[in-house]
């Protein structure tokens, strides 16, 4: 699809009847990300615009290039905005952190404004609640303000309960049996990035 084929917000959603949703992947199993690329896909397919934007990763691991999930993007026609400085479970300058997450949060908020999106993806933005960068009152309200078309994805651990009360749907990942913790099997290109 060419972006002059692309059909605008207005033609989408009289294409059909929308009930715009809050929806959450949380818990400490595989597969929040993952989950949300799927159903970014899915919408793409339908001629959707949509963006993940993402609040821990970078533009690419250094030693493994760019994330498989921002070269499958690229290919299928959608953005992935990688907002952050990398991985910060054990920071060295967690000012920095919380600066970061600012600056990224106000990009999230400007796209959750837009009517241009009909998703709009947060990826790991529950870390910014954990960490103290974000209030959730600030997210829900940005969230509760958007064009009433726009479907929105949380994910991430620990998903506040403000959030979780917020939400339409929410599906919590359960760790059920996982190879870190049984064989010591560190994080694969292809499976996790």
């Amino acid at each position: 699809m060419t972006p002059s084929d692309t059909p605008t917000p207005e033609a989408r959603a009289a294409k059909r009847k929308r009930v715009p949703l809050v929806i959450v992947n949380t818990g400490h199993g595989k597969g929040k990300t993952t989950a949300a690329l799927g159903t970014l896909m899915r919408a793409v397919a339908h001629g959707f615009k949509v963006i993940m934007l993402q609040f821990i990763k970078t533009t690419e691991d250094p030693r493994f290039g760019i994330y498989g999930e921002i070269q499958s993007a690229q290919k299928l026609g959608f953005e992935i905005l990688p907002l952050g400085d990398g991985f910060t479970w054990d920071t060295n300058d967690p000012e920095r952190d919380r600066q970061t997450a600012r600056r990224a949060w106000e990009i999230c908020k400007a796209k959750l404004q837009s009517p241009e999106y009909d998703i709009v993806a947060l990826d790991e933005i529950t870390y910014a609640f954990t960490f103290g960068w974000l209030t959730t009152a600030e997210v829900i309200e940005a969230i509760q303000n958007r064009p009433p078309h726009m479907h929105v994805i949380l994910t991430g651990r620990d998903a506040p309960p403000e959030i979780i009360e917020m939400a339409d749907l929410v599906t919590e990942m359960r760790e059920v049996k996982h190879p870190f913790t049984t064989r010591r099997v560190v994080a694969q290109i292809g499976i996790e990035f």
